[in-house]
């Protein structure tokens, strides 16, 4: 039995930079947010705007934990999915809880709430994602199931010591050509629009010091405009706060 390892992440969590990271090891079947499609397609929560639907793609939850699963069966298999998409389906599924090795990816929802609104400024307060993953997390933690949790600043700040380290704990060796990022993974194309960054990076890039500060500046710009935004920043950010205390140092 191979290893399944999940990415359960939130919109623009520098999420789709992790996961080229882990795509290039080249020791791994990965798969781009699966589950997006029981959520958006199957389930119709809402319509996500270029989205690309692919016809040959499973649409429900258990035809999508099936396939993964069964992909698995052949070899080790990495996905990348936001952690709303199943929940709270999945903890009517603590069979494919116990399959699977879990992490977490973070980064702060002011970051998060004010990089989505730019892409879709009908993004609602679940969609920013970060409550189901403390909720996911907590399921987890509780079952036994030792989710680790990576901040996004931490990535960026040390890619590779935190990568070295988040490797050492869910049981994967050291890639050094992961971190050479070459083509353009084909299944991003079906929601090319909402990666054009780590479609055309050659790797993660630094934040310098100021980067925070001009993003709350932007954020309290925009906030007067659209003054719900800082109603998701409010409830989410005790949740980021929360698995935040739980993410690796290196």
């Amino acid at each position: 039995m191979h290893k399944l390892i999940a990415l359960w992440s939130h919109p623009r969590s520098m999420s789709t930079a992790f996961e080229r990271i882990m795509r290039e090891r080249g020791d791994l079947t990965c798969a781009h947010e699966p589950f997006m499609y029981d959520y958006y397609v199957h389930r119709k929560m809402r319509e996500m705007p270029g989205f690309d639907v692919r016809p040959d793609h499973p649409v429900s939850y258990a035809a999508i934990r099936d396939s993964l699963v069964a992909q698995a069966a052949e070899g080790p298999v990495f996905f990348k999915d936001m952690a709303y998409y199943v929940v709270p389906q999945i903890y009517d599924d603590p069979e494919f809880m116990a399959r699977v090795t879990h992490c977490f990816l973070i980064r702060h929802p002011l970051a998060t709430v004010l990089s989505y609104y730019k892409l879709d400024n009908a993004v609602t307060s679940e969609e920013i994602g970060i409550e189901a993953q403390w909720q996911l997390y907590e399921t987890l933690n509780a079952a036994g199931h030792n989710p680790v949790v990576v901040d996004a600043e931490t990535v960026r700040a040390n890619t590779r010591g935190t990568m070295a380290l988040l490797w050492e704990r869910i049981g994967l060796g050291w890639r050094n050509e992961a971190f050479d990022w070459q083509e353009v993974p084909e299944d991003w194309h079906q929601v090319g629009a909402w990666h054009e960054d780590a479609s055309t990076s050659s790797g993660i890039r630094g934040a310098d010091a100021e980067e925070m500060l001009r993003k709350e500046l932007e954020f309290e710009t925009l906030e007067a405009e659209v003054p719900h935004l800082r109603t998701y920043l409010d409830h989410h950010l005790p949740y980021y706060q929360k698995l935040s205390a739980q993410a690796l140092v290196p």
